[in-house]
């Protein structure tokens, strides 16, 4: 594709340039990504990027941004903490099996934009509203975000590589292991999600 001159806006915009960016990163992967290959996709010189976003650790923030943006956690009923935290994991889920070449930046940057902080405040909200002591709200977002992106990190790379739900192991030598084995059979699954997630819920509220 025929590039325009350097400074030509294209019509260009950051929400259209980080889009263009997901995109990118969802095809090629994100040790493929950069700005001059960005550039070539939308034909522009490099320099018409760097006009709306300023380098590549902005560009990639924008591009989490984007992504943070399409989960949509719908109001309903009067509804306790844990239902918010529940539904706002599960939005988190579904986004990360979408992009789960971009989730990586997520999981590995701090999200500070306007929908994530709206996420936020909605759930430490709530427990404060639940008389949830201050501290345990305090916590509740470090302590979900980081089960969520483990375990997503762990379940989307094992898909995306063909990799083995549960180890074959060796009964003589973790026959513990083994006979519990049969358990994680529904790994990866919308269930195995949401068993261990109430754990993580329930461990919490232990903290009232």
């Amino acid at each position: 594709m025929a590039r325009r001159a350097r400074g030509t806006s294209a019509g260009l915009d950051r929400v259209s340039i980080a889009l263009a960016a997901v995109g990118l990163i969802d095809r090629d992967g994100l040790d493929r990504f950069g700005v001059r290959r960005l550039a070539d996709e939308l034909g522009v010189d490099p320099m018409s990027i760097y006009h709306h976003v300023k380098g590549k650790a902005a560009l990639l923030d924008a591009a989490c941004e984007v992504v943070l943006a399409e989960m949509r956690i719908t109001d309903g009923e009067p509804e306790g903490w844990q239902s918010i935290a529940r539904r706002t994991a599960h939005a988190y889920r579904d986004m990360a099996h979408r992009h789960p070449q971009v989730f990586p930046l997520l999981a590995g940057r701090a999200q500070t934009s306007a929908s994530a902080l709206a996420a936020l405040e909605r759930l430490v909200a709530a427990m404060r509203d639940a008389g949830v002591p201050e501290q345990v709200a305090a916590d509740a977002p470090s302590v979900l975000f980081g089960f969520l992106n483990g375990h997503l990190l762990a379940r989307t790379a094992a898909e995306a590589h063909g990799a083995a739900a549960v180890p074959d192991f060796d009964a003589d030598a973790y026959p513990t292991l083994t006979e519990l084995a049969p358990r994680l059979a529904d790994f990866g699954s919308e269930a195995e999600f949401d068993r261990m997630l109430g754990t993580i819920l329930a461990g919490i509220a232990s903290g009232r």
